[in-house]
Order: structure tokens, then sequence, then C-alpha cells
């Protein structure tokens, strides 16, 4: 035993001799420091299930602008940690920060109980050998060391990261409430999906695949199957297979990713079972691997074991930029196949370094490495930022001092600083400021100017501290119906021509706003009416 280890040891001896786990007051109670919390449920949490089961929140409904969800093999800003657990458990997260924020290149976002714990991990994880200028640390209680089930599921709208919130498959109410403190402390929208859901249980390819097992169908009973799907479609924008689920005497989560991970936009690693053929787990991982070859992924197998009631699995590791962290063990069965996977995985990522972490200190308690981190991608601009316009976005007409709301999202690698708006009455030829230079609260309460246009624009344009910017404009025109300048004139040349009459034909019968002239919200023979009148006429 190190001398980390021992500290943390006593540590944890000396709270839980205060007194036992029991549902008190509070998740503290519940959870008291350095206990070693399983991923599955505890006993006093089934019987708490059973007398008030688990109900998925509701929230104010899916993203309304484009989806991508990216994959966890896609470029990635950082992975998100809960400290908590045994001396030998946060062994296993000090050696994970180590590497993520040296080979992986990327922030480790720590999540700490206290600024007291914040300065104990500080010191075990540099020890560890990180690069503490990726070392983020959240002060923020959470309840287990679990994050992959209940942390932010990141998706993009817009180009703008934002979360997709699922309530947490167990009774844990701190870690449950994560996602709805992150999301707003990064600038982050947050989006409730209602499913009570455990994140393990899914995973993703970018090519808009994903997959789950059984268990989500078993958790929202109320639910079919199908709707699930269509609400993973809805809030992710992935196309959702469901697949069997482990036997809960193999594996107590039932969820996919302790036999499943996706490497690539085309390729799988599943679990193979040397020693349990033909068992129900085999059947089920070569079922899912015949199929994922029949719709053209290569399918990378590797050994799995199961033996004296826990379930060895090396498809659990975490693949965080051009790093893979692997899981190894010193159990007798599972040991040997050590190299193996180490190799396997080697060969399924060439480009990748493999480093081996050892994690037989947590595998027991029914996860590894991969439930212990959430991904966080990386900006979708780089160093620059991204501004996502929601509102105006196209279609309809303002009167002149009507009052309208101009809602938008931003991202950056670090933070907005503050951001310009703009309107353009050309299409976006032209540009002038609406305001510049405001803060970046999301929204701004603009009053329409007597101008005429029949293709106004807005632009937000968001700028950090370096000076870097990123801009979003409105999809499509909107008419604004100001006095025109010069009557008849449809397409703003100032000519009353055959351009105006032909902008008219092509929007007949629409609300426009292209060719509805007399700002009526309709294209009809008024507006023709209208340009016959004036025709040949320059203003």
């Amino acid at each position: 035993m190190g001398l980390q280890e021992g500290l943390r040891g006593f540590a944890v001896v000396t709270l839980l001799g205060m007194g036992s786990i029991a549902w008190a007051d509070g998740a503290d109670a519940r959870y008291p420091e350095g206990s070693a919390t399983p991923r599955d449920l505890t006993a006093e949490e089934q019987r708490l299930i059973e007398t008030a089961p688990i109900v998925a929140a509701r929230g104010g409904g899916a993203p309304t602008g484009p989806v991508t969800c990216p994959p966890e093999y896609a470029p990635c800003d950082g992975l998100l940690f809960a400290y908590e657990g045994s001396g030998s458990w946060l062994d296993i997260v000090d050696a994970m920060c180590a590497q993520v924020t040296t080979v992986g290149n990327a922030k480790a976002y720590v999540v700490v109980d206290t600024a007291s714990e914040q300065t104990s991990a500080a010191s075990f994880i540099s020890a560890a050998g990180a690069n503490m200028a990726n070392v983020e640390f959240i002060v923020r209680t959470t309840d287990t060391i679990w994050i992959r089930d209940y942390g932010p599921r990141f998706i993009y709208e817009g180009g703008v990261r934002a979360i997709v919130d699922h309530t947490y498959n167990r009774p844990r109410p701190n870690d449950n409430a994560l996602s709805s403190y992150f999301g707003p402390l990064k600038n982050h929208e947050v989006y409730t999906i209602p499913l009570v859901h455990g994140g393990g249980n899914y995973h993703l390819s970018g090519t808009g695949d994903s997959f789950s097992t059984q268990l989500i169908a078993n958790e929202n009973p109320s639910l079919s199957s199908a709707q699930i799907i269509t609400y993973w479609q809805d809030y992710q924008n992935l196309l959702t297979t469901i697949t069997s689920a482990f036997p809960t005497s193999v594996d107590s989560t039932q969820h996919i990713d302790m036999w499943m991970i996706a490497l690539s936009d085309t390729s799988f690693m599943i679990s193979d079972w040397p020693l349990a053929s033909g068992s129900t787990q085999d059947i089920i991982c070569d079922g899912v691997a015949t199929d994922l070859a029949n719709a053209g992924y290569t399918v990378v197998r590797v050994p799995a074991v199961n033996t004296g009631g826990t379930h060895y699995t090396f498809t659990n590791a975490v693949i965080c930029n051009d790093l893979v962290l692997m899981p190894t063990y010193t159990n007798a069965t599972a040991s040997a196949y050590n190299v193996t996977a180490h190799n396997t995985w080697a060969a399924a990522l060439p480009s990748h370094t493999i480093v081996d972490i050892p994690c037989q200190a947590i595998v027991t308690a029914a996860g590894v490495m991969h439930c212990i981190v959430m991904h966080v991608p990386e900006n979708s601009g780089g160093v620059n930022p991204v501004a996502y316009l929601r509102t105006p976005n196209g279609g309809g007409s303002y009167n002149p001092s009507d009052s309208v709301s101009i809602v938008w999202t931003t991202d950056d690698d670090e933070a907005v600083s503050n951001v310009d708006i703009d309107l353009s009455v050309d299409g976006g030829a032209n540009w002038s400021p609406v305001a510049a230079g405001i803060p970046d609260t999301g929204s701004y309460n603009w009053i329409v100017p007597d101008v005429f246009a029949t293709d106004a624009r807005i632009r937000v344009t968001a700028r950090d501290a370096l000076g870097n910017m990123g801009a979003d404009l409105s999809d499509s025109g909107f008419a604004i119906n100001g006095a025109a300048p010069c009557p008849g004139d449809s397409n703003g040349d100032l000519v009353v021509d055959l351009a105006d009459i032909s902008e008219v034909l092509f929007n007949f019968g629409t609300p426009g706003p292209g060719g509805d002239v007399n700002g009526d919200n309709m294209v009809d023979l008024a507006d023709l009416s209208e340009v016959l009148f004036n025709f040949g006429n320059a203003c």
C-alpha cells in the first residue's frame, strides 16, 4: 500500500467508523465520503425505489435547431470526473487524469464536494503526473464516482455545444442534479429528455447509429420501444437499436458499455467469451457483431471473462483524442487476457497510444474506466467562438416599432466576452449595427426600425477575449413593412422593372417576404397591381 492509498484509507475508515450507511436526511448520509458505492443499486436503494419508483423529469422539449451528437472518438475538449469513492478508486482517477492532461491533450474537469477536497485532490492528481494547467476543479456535491451514468450527454445544436440530460436510474439526487448545474456554469443549453436512464447504456457512431440494451425499455415501462427511439431521435438526432441485455448474474448493470464500444465511423469493438462459448452473453455479443458486420462495419472482438461474480471487460475503456485508456486486472483468470486485449486495441487503433491502467480495485463494483468519465467534445469552432441565431431566423414580417426578441446561443474554447448584432435589409450584402459589444446574455430586445425590406436578416457575432470571432445570421429573409422608398420595387434595386414582376410571380400565393411589396403578408394580385402601376419608375 502506497502513502497516498494509506492516507486515503485512513480517511475512509475514520468516516465509516462514525456510523453505518443508512437512508437518512440527505444524500451525504447515504453516501459517506470515501464509500465505495457500486455502480448498480445498493440494497437500500433497491428498497427505496420499490416504494418510490424513479419517474422521468420533463423539460421544455427537444432542441429546435440542427443537431449532431458527437461520438467519443471525436475531438475531445476534456473528460468529466467525480472525485468520489475509496482511495484505490481515486488512484485510478489520478492515473487517468495524468494521462488525459498529457498524452490525451485534453482537460480533466474534476468535480469535488468542497474546497478542502479540491486541495487534497489537486495534490494527489499532481503527484500522479498530471499537467495541472489542464485540470479544472468544479466544487459541487456528488454522490458517487459513476459520472458516465448521470453526467451530461453533449450534442451540437447549430454548431454550439448543448446538453441532453436524462433522469438518473439511481436514487442519487446530487448525481442527478449535476448536468443542470454544469450546463449553466459553462453557458450550455440543457434539454431534459423524458427518460429514466443510465448513460453507460448508450454507445453511438458518428454516422448516426446508436445502441442501448433492453434495460432502457425496462426502466421506462410507460413507453414503447418506438417512443424511446423517437425521443433519442428528437433530442440527439440518432437512430437507436435496442439490443438484448446480459443476465444480471453476468452484469448487474446491464449497460452496453460493458461489452461494446465505437472505435470510428466504420468500426466497433465487441466482447468475445472464450471461456463461456454459447452462453447467453456470448450469443448476444455474436448476434450484435454479426448485425454490425452486415451493416458494413468492421467488428473487432476482444476477450471478456465472468469469474467469481465479476464481469471483467476490456471494452469499458476510454478514448480521448489519440489516447486509449485500457483496463487491466490482477484476477488470475482475467489477467491472462491483459496482453491479448492490449494488442487487440493497438491493432484496432494503430495511430493511438494505448495505456494500461490497473483496474482490479474497481471492477468488482460493476464498472471500470468508461463508467467514471463523461466526454466533453471540443468547441466546433476550435479557438474561434461559435454563434447560433435562434430567432429571427427567416420568414414572416415585422412592422416598424415592433418589439422583437433576438435569441442566440454561443460557444468558445474558453469564453465569449461580448456580441454584436447587425441588420441587413438587402439579403446580407450590407450590414448596419443594431447593438455592439453587448453582454452575451443570449437575448436582446430589438425595436424594429422604420425601413422597407423584403429580404432582411439579423446577424449575431460572438467575440472572445483574444478578439477571435464567429457569427451566424438568419437562414432566410424576413420582411420589414416600413415606408417603401420606391413603390412597386420588390427587389430593392430602386427601379420598378421586369425583375420585380418576376419576383412577385415567383412568390405568388405565398406569405413572402419576397414579392410582398404592400406588406400584407401575402403575395397576390394586389402586389402585382402595385408593380404594374409603378412600372418604369426609378427612385
